[in-house]
């Protein structure tokens, strides 16, 4: 009998490829570019399995043209991209592996707050292109130690970057449909608030949110003429949460000093009207803001576990088991 086929479309781990080779064949993408949407769909009408990552995304016109698509394990946490209205209707299963990237997500989110209030792009440019000879009474920045600082959602990664934020001496509050426990408030050391509040109070605003129709562009330029004048705002959730071209307007205004994202509006492929390209506005030179590539999740061991995760899903599916990461799907 042929080995079920599970396509792995972006770049994995050897280990990964050696986990699974003894219990199917594996098409795999060797490069860290995605294939073309034509490569992906050349490779994904013979499998019964996919591996899916970030630059992935899964509609119904996608599934007609690869019925023998059964199964697909997202190796990341969010699942805005995937139609899974139309998963359900196909009979399509598909897990996720969120609690692995809660943590890291967290760390990256006090990396880019304190990055952004303390001049840290501008310093290392600095340091390597402008004659750098000493101590200069320039680039000063804003501390934690007494700030407030306001979480946008108070899910796994809201609670995690309070967690890690508490050490710094920074008052911490967050608005979230729903409330926390007393106990974890008081673990966390965080106060509930109205988001109006929340926004005309903190000196950061940070954005932990996922992506829903609710949800987009939450932060959109009303939330934004809200907040504090001279706020830091950071977006570790999902890029279409907030607006980018609003906050390009407040910083060019002044009212924002400064915007740290790990999140482009570019990546969310599930809507059509996003746009294509960040604002030149907030990548111009001496630009108030600070950028990484999606690296919440880029733990070089937090991504090898991940793929296994993901790749044992596979496995268990290809038993006739329900995976572990399985979303509850309505019959189709």
């Amino acid at each position: 009998m042929d080995q079920p086929v599970v396509v792995v479309t972006n770049k994995p781990y050897p280990e990964t490829i050696a986990f699974l080779e003894p219990h199917c064949r594996v098409i795999a993408n060797d490069g860290v570019e995605p294939w073309s949407d034509e490569q992906r769909l050349a490779h994904l009408r013979q499998a019964t399995a996919m591996m899916a990552f970030m630059p992935d995304s899964v509609d119904d016109a996608l599934l007609a043209a690869c019925p023998g698509l059964k199964m697909i394990s997202c190796a990341l946490k969010g699942y805005d991209n995937f139609d899974l209205d139309a998963c359900a209707r196909r009979g399509v299963v598909v897990a996720f592996v969120p609690d692995l990237l809660t943590i890291p997500t967290a760390e990256l989110a006090v990396g880019l707050t304190i990055g952004l209030a303390r001049n840290v792009r501008a310093g290392d440019d600095y340091v390597r292109h402008a004659g750098f000879a000493g101590w200069r009474a320039q680039l000063y920045g804003k501390g934690l130690d007494g700030r407030l600082v306001g979480l946008v959602g108070a899910g796994a990664v809201g609670r995690a970057t309070a967690e890690r934020l508490a050490g710094y001496g920074c008052r911490l509050r967050y608005f979230d449909a729903m409330a926390l426990s007393e106990a974890e408030e008081r673990r966390l050391r965080v106060e509930r608030t109205s988001l109006n509040d929340l926004l005309a109070d903190s000196d950061f605003v940070i954005v932990c949110l996922p992506l829903n129709p609710d949800t987009l562009h939450a932060i959109d330029a009303g939330a934004i003429a809200a907040m504090k004048p001279g706020a830091h705002l950071i977006n570790i959730s999902r890029g279409s949460v907030v607006d980018e071209k609003a906050v390009a307007d407040a910083i060019e205004s002044g009212h924002l000093a400064g915007y740290a994202a790990d999140v482009f509006e570019l990546e969310d492929w599930a809507i059509e009207e996003r746009p294509r390209a960040i604002d030149p506005r907030l990548l111009a030179p001496g630009a108030p803001t600070l950028f990484t590539p999606h690296l919440g999740s880029a733990d070089a061991r937090v991504r090898m576990d991940i793929e296994h995760q993901a790749a044992e899903h596979i496995l268990q599916f290809l038993r006739g088991e329900k995976p572990t990461g399985a979303l509850d799907l309505p019959a189709p």
